[in-house]
């Protein structure tokens, strides 16, 4: 791949939603699996050596995957200083998120990280101008109900670990919708790959704050951490080059479902009755949208 190939395929950007949607709910199942790792590890190490550990597996095998077949050319942009805010953003969401696992409840915190897609669409409206339309604003808000109905949110979850959570949620809302909006001229491989140098430089920063030997099933589970969060990074680009972030975005309520099952199988935690009404909800609502976005993608434009 050249150089004019990494940038035809950045400006010639096609709207798939149907695809954009499957690779949005494979990401969260990732993210998922990632999430849970770190829960796990943020126990015995310090905060940013899971971040390090995570960043630089991810961009080993991001680079692996994507510099032999884009090269070099991959790093041309035209826009250096969007890449650079949007890691500075995305650094700092995610260092929020790791310190909300160590405060708080798994759960909890996932709860109030899915919150993220409503700031996304929010900021997609304003932003980049987008027409969400009644059919997304439904399934966004029904979903968000669901997420709701699951966890139960009382005075309990407003704590320093809730607060650290919803900052991560309204950064990561944003920098979903700044993605987006960069994708008009940057590829899913340049957006990737500036992310993840760039971050591997931020959290290299955090090491001298502390670092722990790991043992060898502890740095599997790094390398599991690194590995799942790499390609769903990828896909999850991928997904906002593919289709309008009102519509993709709500597939990140699925994650609730993964994590509901690691949650099970790591930790014995049994599903309430309120969870699976609710896991329900969260489901209906991302199959109606799926079936919307792929019936107005088979219908004619001159259809009345």
């Amino acid at each position: 791949m050249t150089a004019a190939t990494v940038e035809q395929s950045a400006s010639k950007r096609q709207e798939r939603i149907p695809l954009g949607i499957l690779l949005m709910v494979g990401a969260g199942f990732l993210f998922a699996v990632s999430s849970a790792t770190s829960k796990w590890l943020v126990a015995d190490y310090p905060v940013g050596e899971i971040l390090w550990t995570r960043t630089i597996i991810s961009m080993i095998a991001l680079s692996a995957f994507i510099l032999p077949i884009a090269g070099l050319a991959v790093f041309r942009t035209r826009r250096p200083g969007a890449h650079v805010m949007r890691s500075l953003s995305q650094a700092t969401s995610q260092t929020l998120l790791i310190v909300a696992f160590s405060l708080m409840p798994l759960a909890s915190a996932t709860a109030i990280n899915f919150s993220a897609p409503l700031f996304a669409t929010l900021a997609s409206i304003f932003l980049l101008k987008e027409s969400v339309g009644a059919a997304r604003w439904m399934a966004l808000v029904v979903g968000f109900l669901g997420v709701l109905l699951v966890t139960g949110p009382g005075a309990d979850m407003f704590q320093a670990g809730a607060l650290y959570a919803l900052g991560n949620a309204v950064l990561f809302g944003t920098v979903t919708a700044g993605v987006r909006g960069m994708t008009s001229t940057e590829s899913t491989e340049t957006l990737t790959m500036y992310q993840i140098v760039l971050l591997s430089v931020a959290y290299t920063l955090m090491l001298p704050f502390g670092f722990v030997t790991p043992g060898w099933a502890d740095a599997l589970l790094m390398l599991v951490n690194g590995v799942t969060n790499a390609i769903g990074q990828y896909w999850w680009t991928r997904a906002l080059h593919l289709a309008p972030t009102s519509a993709v975005a709500p597939f990140q309520y699925l994650s609730l479902i993964w994590a509901l099952i690691i949650g099970f199988a790591v930790w014995g935690d049994v599903p309430t009755v309120s969870l699976l009404i609710g896991s329900v909800v969260v489901v209906g609502s991302g199959i109606y949208l799926f079936w919307h976005e792929s019936r107005r993608a088979v219908v004619p434009t001159n259809a009345p």
